[in-house]
């Protein structure tokens, strides 16, 4: 009853100060009851008649048009007016449910081929424990992007598969507005229904009536992303950006020094950011005609130097209304973004250019694969899954944790599940449910890991049979390898690629080489005493 009292008296007194008139204010704004012309505390607040409480520079102008009895002077400090300033005008920020993100899973992916085999590129394992889908998923996770659409036609099952288990926004009841949709390649009526994707930009014009759907008429911003990527970004700093330069299209792009430069299609812009013009990997005076001020951009002089050229990373944003404009009206036949939708734009349309100066991978080859992977093993690494901030997401497998016996590990990553046993690891990863026997040597190797256990009993009957249990057998050596999942390497292998052989197709035993890197194929057995 005594706190009651004392809030029912505060209140009276602050009714008092500024509902009452001044004949009124001689009464005692300690009394508990309320004077006759009073009204509700939560009213006032509510009808914003008090939201100079909430702002001190406002508070003390408040002050001065009232009567101040001393228990208003109590609680407000009275400044000068000219300390009153009013705040600088911002611009609006981008709210992120005006945001739908639009993943692509890619083609067939024969750069990546023997991964692609059965798995489209987005499902392909990475870092141990990670599939490539997870990165701009956990992306747009972390910039509080939940309307999220994945388009896919090649080799989706596991894919699939991996997003419905790992990324549900609701189970039946959903009580907000994301949602995670897997948007298959199908055919429709009419001629042009009849055809699969045709390309980056066909795949989302099939889809746009998604646009006009009920659930995303707040939606005014469209974001492409590319599923086979490595890095960590906040999208809605880069949208951001796309909004405060009026722009209708913004791409981002990473800095490139020389050495680099003629592998990717390289961007010219003005002084002010805007896109001119592109040209697709090229090369001597091309090359350097290439140049650009990336300190425009934000690089510090220094920097720029040393990177003149910007790449693009194959991410845009586009306003909604000039996609689909592009998409059904402009350039109707047109079915790749990169290299004919957005070139074409640039000279009408005022396309920005959006630096992102920190890491990136375009995961398209088994060489950058490969070296992209190792890269996360190395101190300090240039890629952390680990920033526990922004994590990256990936489906719960609840496995235990790995059990190492008399092993040395160097500069490795090992992930859940697995068992090591008097063996040697360097500069490798070794993925989920590993197995390596006694007196194994691995270097610059990639294992992606098993899919299930073999229990004991399976592996010791396999054996007495003369056949291969999952896993390294004892007193195996590898090197410059990647093991695709649920592989059987038997006993005394080695596998080094000594001839520096740099291609092969040796499906029928088992593995590839790409780029001089040997692959052992998924399921695949490599009987016991091979050297590759």
């Amino acid at each position: 009853m005594a706190g009651a009292a004392i809030l029912r008296s505060a209140q009276s007194a602050i009714v008092g100060t500024v509902a009452c008139s001044s004949s009124q204010q001689k009464h005692s704004v300690n009394q508990l009851a309320a004077p006759p012309c009073s009204f509700s505390v939560s009213s006032f607040l509510h009808a914003g008649i008090c939201s100079p409480l909430r702002n001190d520079a406002r508070s003390s102008t408040w002050c001065r048009r009232v009567s101040k009895p001393n228990v208003v002077e109590s609680l407000f400090v009275e400044t000068t007016e000219e300390s009153v300033e009013s705040p600088p005008a911002q611009k609006p920020s981008v709210q992120a449910r005006s945001v739908v993100s639009l993943i692509l899973g890619g083609g067939a992916g024969t750069r990546l081929f023997p991964l692609t085999h059965r798995r489209a590129k987005p499902a392909v394992p990475i870092g141990g424990g990670y599939r490539l889908i997870d990165v701009p998923m956990s992306n747009c996770i972390n910039s509080g992007i939940n309307k999220i659409f994945i388009l896919t036609q090649f080799n989706s099952a596991s894919l699939n598969r991996h997003l419905a288990r790992t990324y549900t926004f609701g189970n039946g009841v959903n009580f907000g507005d994301g949602f995670v949709e897997v948007l298959a390649a199908t055919q429709t009526p009419g001629e042009a229904g009849m055809n699969w994707f045709q390309g980056t930009a066909d795949a989302v014009r099939q889809f746009t009536w998604l646009f006009e759907d009920a659930k995303n008429k707040q939606v005014e911003h469209v974001l492409i992303l590319s599923g086979d990527h490595l890095y960590r970004m906040d999208y809605m700093d880069f949208i951001q950006k796309h909004k405060d330069s009026g722009a209708d299209i913004t791409i981002s792009c990473v800095p490139m020094d020389e050495s680099r430069a003629s592998d990717y299609g390289l961007m010219k812009i003005d002084d002010k950011g805007r896109v001119l013009y592109f040209n697709e990997k090229p090369r001597g005076v091309d090359l350097e005609s290439m140049q650009v001020d990336t300190s425009v951009l934000g690089l510090s002089p220094e920097e720029a130097k040393k990177m003149p050229y910007i790449a693009s990373m194959g991410i845009y944003v586009f306003r909604k209304d000039i996609l689909l404009k592009l998409l059904r009206w402009r350039y109707p036949t047109s079915n790749d973004f990169g290299s004919e939708i957005i070139p074409a734009a640039a000279k009408e349309y005022n396309v920005q250019a959006y630096l992102f100066n920190d890491y990136w991978e375009d995961i398209g080859t088994i060489k950058s694969f490969f070296d992209a992977n190792l890269a996360l093993a190395a101190q300090p690494p240039k890629f952390k899954f680990y920033d526990a901030t922004k994590p990256i997401f990936t489906s719960p497998r609840y496995l235990p944790p790995t059990k190492v016996e008399q092993c040395r590990i160097i500069h490795s990553i090992v992930s859940h599940g697995c068992f090591l046993r008097d063996c040697k690891v360097e500069h490798s990863l070794i993925g989920l449910r590993s197995r390596l026997e006694s007196g194994v040597e691995v270097k610059n190797t990639m294992m992606l890991g098993a899919d299930f256990y073999e229990t004991d009993e399976e592996r010791v009957a396999l054996i007495a049979a003369g056949k291969v249990p999952m896993g390294i057998g004892k007193n195996t050596t590898i090197k410059n390898c990647i093991i695709d999942k649920n592989a059987k390497i038997g006993k005394n292998v080695v596998i080094a690629n000594t001839d520096t052989v740099f291609e092969a197709d040796r499906a029928k035993e088992g593995f590839y080489i790409r780029s001089g890197i040997v692959v052992i194929a998924k399921n695949a057995t490599i009987k016991d005493n091979t050297v590759i």
